[in-house]
């Protein structure tokens, strides 16, 4: 039975900031040293990304106007909030983003009705609240009371795999399954500054923001898009390489993320290894070139880390420049991010293209995905 992608759409935050403002807030803040308020300029400068999202309005402010929560814009300072109330601000604006891209997936696939969702599975791991996100996406969508519901929690930026998974293996089993997978991160939440070259790359980077799938096995109208959800797979670096350098931790000053430099190298010298077993799924793939496989959805981690993806599969620029437009609009929104790949696939790949998707997260864990792009069925 094939199951499919039928529409997946995304939400982000009002407040946009160019690289260079977040730049310069972190930089100005008393805790950096001289060689810290050095590195951060190149690593900033250096990171492919051009502006980011948060559902922070603060770092706006003008100086005569008051404290926020975040920031105090009279003295330029940084604001050490609790993690308890950095949490009841995930709590409100976390919920909107999962509501808002929830709402939007619906509308993208009007042959699908609210009554027809038999599951919903979100996922974050920016914040945590109960009755949680998957709850109040039923609620403010008006499904059913009796949806199944599920959530992916503190798996990282590649959760989002694991999520789709989930609803592929549902659909699976229930032929009449439809499931609603939502992702939705607050990153900028838990920003602080720091001299550790680790913390000012993760500062660097990470942005929020939400996608929305639709998971079925329902043949798609002619003409619709969708992608097939044809083989998913999941590897571990060897033991002890990468635990530590992709690490996301619960502080009292908010969650400690940690993106370790080494993490492109890791991935660099593991990502041909962890293909295998899903491209073994196949045998006209099993030893074929990777850039034969035309579209490639890679988590932009970081600029580095697209790079050294490019280098290791040989693959070309053009293959790895979805993935790169995504980083430089948005940053990295964690588990939504690949979504925001997809997406964009999903409506510029030819009818029998193949896609192969790739997420990194904690452990250091490699979540990889093949796809088929089609257009309806006969």
């Amino acid at each position: 039975m094939s199951v499919f992608l039928h529409a997946i759409e995304t939400a982000v935050p009002p407040h946009v900031y160019p690289q260079s403002v977040i730049r310069d807030v972190l930089k100005a803040q008393p805790e950096l040293d001289r060689l810290g308020q050095r590195i951060i300029g190149t690593i900033f400068n250096a990171s492919g990304i051009d502006q980011r999202h948060s559902a922070i309005g603060e770092f706006k402010r003008s100086a005569d106007e008051p404290a926020g929560v975040f920031y105090d814009p009279a003295t330029h300072r940084m604001l050490k909030p609790s993690t308890g109330t950095r949490n009841a601000f995930y709590i409100v604006e976390a919920s909107k983003l999962f509501v808002q891209a929830a709402r939007q997936v619906m509308a993208a696939s009007p042959s699908i009705l609210p009554a027809d969702i038999t599951h919903v599975v979100t996922v974050s791991c920016t914040g945590f609240f109960a009755p949680g996100p998957d709850y109040a996406v039923v609620r403010a969508l008006g499904l059913r009371p009796d949806v199944q519901r599920f959530h992916v929690g503190f798996m990282g930026c590649y959760a989002a795999f694991p999520a789709l998974k989930m609803a592929k293996a549902f659909c699976e089993a229930d032929k009449d399954a439809v499931v609603l997978v939502v992702s939705a991160e607050l990153c900028t939440l838990h920003m602080h500054a720091s001299n550790d070259p680790d913390t000012l790359i993760a500062s660097s980077v990470f942005a929020d923001g939400a996608a929305a799938a639709l998971v079925s096995a329902r043949r798609p109208s002619p003409g619709t898009p969708v992608l097939r959800m044809d083989h998913f797979e999941t590897t571990l670096t060897p033991a002890g390489v990468g635990e530590a350098d992709m690490a996301w931790t619960i502080g009292d000053l908010g969650y400690d993320m940690v993106l370790s430099t080494y993490v492109p190298s890791i991935i660099e010298t593991h990502i041909s290894g962890a293909l295998v077993p899903l491209l073994a799924r196949e045998a006209g793939l099993a030893d074929a070139a990777h850039r034969d496989i035309e579209h490639w959805a890679i988590h932009p981690g970081g600029r580095s880390i697209l790079d050294k993806v490019e280098t290791a599969l040989s693959l070309t620029p053009e293959q790895l420049q979805p993935s790169r437009d995504v980083l430089r609009e948005y940053g990295n929104m964690s588990s939504a991010t690949v979504l925001f790949i997809l997406r964009s696939l999903l409506h510029s790949a030819h009818d029998d293209e193949r896609v192969c998707a790739m997420a990194f997260g904690p452990g250091l864990t490699v979540e990889s995905g093949l796809l088929t792009k089609l257009s309806g069925l006969d």
